[in-house]
């Protein structure tokens, strides 16, 4: 009797839908240091800037290197994972997902939020785009998203989302400051919810740049790249501006909506 051979395990898929300034490519180096996972940088953000026409630093460098195309860059997160890694681990950006963006792919991956309190996520963001909206921070887009994968939202015609089942559980919400507090019960309580095998190689990485960064390295990653780990939560007492005030005032409601929600180690 011939016996038929065993069948490969699919591979995980992970979204992380972050804002700026979330400490999320400190996240993306900790999955990157497990031997088992493969990650991607920020795969949409050519294709944001280039639909968007945002002046961020790098623009043109950053449309000319990376992929421009939505449908792709989706082919390339739900295809083979590069060097066949068990886990592939993908940072987003919320706000790169834009109206009429078809997100239906979504249900092939699971998911995950990082946030950070705005008042700490604003005074960062300043300092390299000036004069931020609150589409720019991701947290609208984060607030979407979570009701769409918990069943609360959705189903508007186009969006992929027609048949969403209701009631789903809510995806693992991350906070940066606790994060950055309890690295390890924190990435253990992740791993959990997200399936995987938990791995204290998360807490540590070599420090310097990596080819899975993205072209916009250069304008944003100093401090990550100087980094070997999760630094010490330190409280910021730089004041907000007073010229960001009224977005402060608008992010805190949508922030605190997701954070009620989050992970408690």
């Amino acid at each position: 009797m011939n016996s038929s051979p065993a069948s490969t395990p699919s591979p995980v898929r992970i979204a992380m839908w972050s804002g700026p300034r979330n400490i999320s490519t400190a996240m993306m180096r900790s999955w990157g240091s497990r031997a088992d996972t493969f990650v991607c940088d920020e795969p949409f953000y050519a294709h944001y800037l280039k639909k968007t026409g945002k002046d961020h630093p790098g623009r043109d460098e950053i449309i000319a290197q990376h992929e421009t195309d939505y449908a792709k860059v989706v082919a390339l997160l739900t295809g083979p994972v590069p060097g066949e890694r068990a886990i592939f681990y993908q940072k987003h950006m919320a706000h790169h997902i834009l109206p009429g963006d078809n997100i239906g792919w979504i249900d092939s991956v699971r998911n995950a939020f990082l946030i950070r309190d705005p008042h700490e996520m604003l005074t960062s963001l300043a300092k390299v785009i000036p004069a931020p909206s609150l589409e720019d921070t991701g947290l609208p887009q984060q607030v979407r998203l979570l009701g769409l994968l918990a069943g609360s939202g959705g189903d508007k015609a186009g969006d992929g989302n027609e048949g969403r089942e209701p009631g789903r559980a809510t995806p693992p919400i991350l906070d940066a400051r606790d994060v950055l507090e309890k690295p390890w019960p924190c990435l253990r309580a992740l791993c959990e919810r997200l399936e995987v095998p938990p791995n204290t190689s998360m807490l540590s990485w070599d420090s310097g740049p990596r080819e899975t960064d993205g072209a916009w390295a250069k304008h944003w990653y100093h401090a990550v790249e100087r980094s070997s780990e999760f630094a010490q939560y330190k409280p910021k007492h730089e004041p907000i501006p007073e010229e960001l005030e009224p977005l402060y005032e608008e992010c805190r409601p949508l922030y605190e909506q997701l954070f009620e929600k989050r992970l408690r180690v």
